[in-house]
């Protein structure tokens, strides 16, 4: 049964469905061809992803954000399990391994999640929904 309407999510659902890895407006998913590769528009909803040039510098940050708040975890945990005598070169050994995982491995969801926020901040256009049903063939509607 194809879904004739995409109202606007209430934001909680918007950023659970991006950390699902999920369209935000539709939920739908498959958003991804390889993991690092986003596909231009949600196959379900016809949303286009790049709402402007340079969208994604957004991911970025939550990427970035993410990284900083886990390095910090682990070095201030790290610092207190290891009292009085935290070991320095292991600490910093263990932050740059994860500086370097966490990023690629959270990746395609710093864009969904990205994706959801922009959305709750900027709802569709008239212009971008018009898009998207004539990308999909679907009727929507607007925020």
């Amino acid at each position: 049964m194809p879904v004739t309407e995409f109202p606007h999510p209430h934001p909680a659902r918007l950023l659970l469905r991006g950390l699902l890895r999920r369209c935000p407006r539709c939920g739908g998913g498959r958003l991804f061809s390889s993991w690092f590769h986003m596909v231009e528009r949600c196959p379900r909803c016809g949303m286009a992803f790049e709402r402007e040039e340079g969208f994604f510098l957004g991911a970025f940050v939550v990427n970035f954000g993410l990284v900083l708040m886990l390095l910090a975890t682990y070095i201030g945990v790290g610092v207190f399990l290891t009292l009085p005598n935290p070991p320095p070169g292991k600490l910093a050994l263990g932050g740059m391994v994860l500086s370097t995982l966490v990023p690629v491995a959270f990746y395609p969801f710093s864009r969904t999640v990205w994706s959801a926020i922009d959305l709750w901040m900027k709802p569709l256009e008239a212009e971008e929904i018009a898009a998207a049903q004539a990308r999909t063939g679907v009727s929507t509607s607007g925020p």
